[in-house]
């Protein structure tokens, strides 16, 4: 796949957030982010994927449609996993950077500026969770994902499937285009493509606060189905992704000079 020239006219970052059922947050989240973007000096966009959310967290999120820099759309209850990916490659299309972070206020905004400085030597960082409270049940799926990527891709991503990740889309934009769009755990996948494609990755130590409000939306048994699923997923990517010739791509934007929007 042929990166091309990137066309003039987008932003520096878009956000990425899927939502689902955070009535309790949702406000205060969105908000929090435009802030910390804006005090950042940054020309973005905020992508907000609601996966059809059963409480009132649509009707909140319509109080933004004035603002030009939120834009939200809805799924039906596809799940997380197609909801980044829809959020992906909206964003990978209008802007030259995308980040990615969950809803649920576990990970802050005051930590972002710790990896947007690193941008100009990096293709990917990545803020690795820390002191992150979880049940047996995710830790041992935490360990199996871990384990998985290093086998199938190397090593280079200290946490593969973590929600708050920066992407240059130039590095990106090929990666989701092997990753199917119902893919159940997508960040896991292209954490291993960024190390198969030799990209230049950083990883950034972030606090990963206790959920304050809402739960967690995987029981028990769905949470093991869907890894199960996942490993399948990641399986059969590694193997398409080999084929893309990804290490001479991300070459492309840091040649580049710098665009202004």
């Amino acid at each position: 796949m042929c990166l091309g020239v990137m066309p003039s006219n987008r932003y520096e970052l878009a956000l990425v957030m899927p939502v689902y059922n955070e009535e309790g947050c949702i406000a205060a989240v969105v908000d929090s982010w435009r802030a910390e973007l804006e005090v950042c000096g940054i020309d973005f966009v905020l992508i907000v994927i609601d996966d059809g959310s059963r409480d009132r967290t649509a009707r909140i999120l319509a109080d933004y449609a004035d603002d030009e820099r939120i834009r939200v759309s809805r799924q039906t209850n596809d799940g997380h996993g197609p909801a980044v990916l829809r959020g992906y490659r909206q964003a990978v299309a209008v802007a030259d950077w995308v980040f990615q972070c969950d809803s649920d206020d576990e990970m802050r905004p005051d930590s972002f500026q710790s990896l947007w400085k690193l941008r100009d030597e990096a293709d990917a960082v990545f803020g690795c969770r820390q002191h992150r409270r979880q049940g047996l049940q995710r830790r041992l799926i935490s360990l199996c994902s871990r384990v998985t990527m290093e086998k199938l891709y190397g090593r280079g991503v200290e946490d593969a499937n973590t929600p708050y990740r920066l992407m240059r889309s130039s590095v990106l934009e090929p990666i989701i285009a092997c990753i199917p769009p119902r893919t159940a755990a997508p960040n896991v996948i292209v954490s291993g493509a960024l190390i198969v494609a030799a990209a230049r990755i950083r990883n950034v130590p972030v606090p990963c606060l206790p959920r304050q409000t809402g739960r967690g939306s995987m029981v028990r048994w769905r949470l093991w189905k869907t890894a199960i699923r996942s490993f399948g997923q990641t399986l059969r990517c590694s193997r398409q992704i080999r084929r893309v010739p990804l290490r001479q791509q991300h070459a492309a934007e840091t040649l580049a000079a710098p665009r202004e929007r």
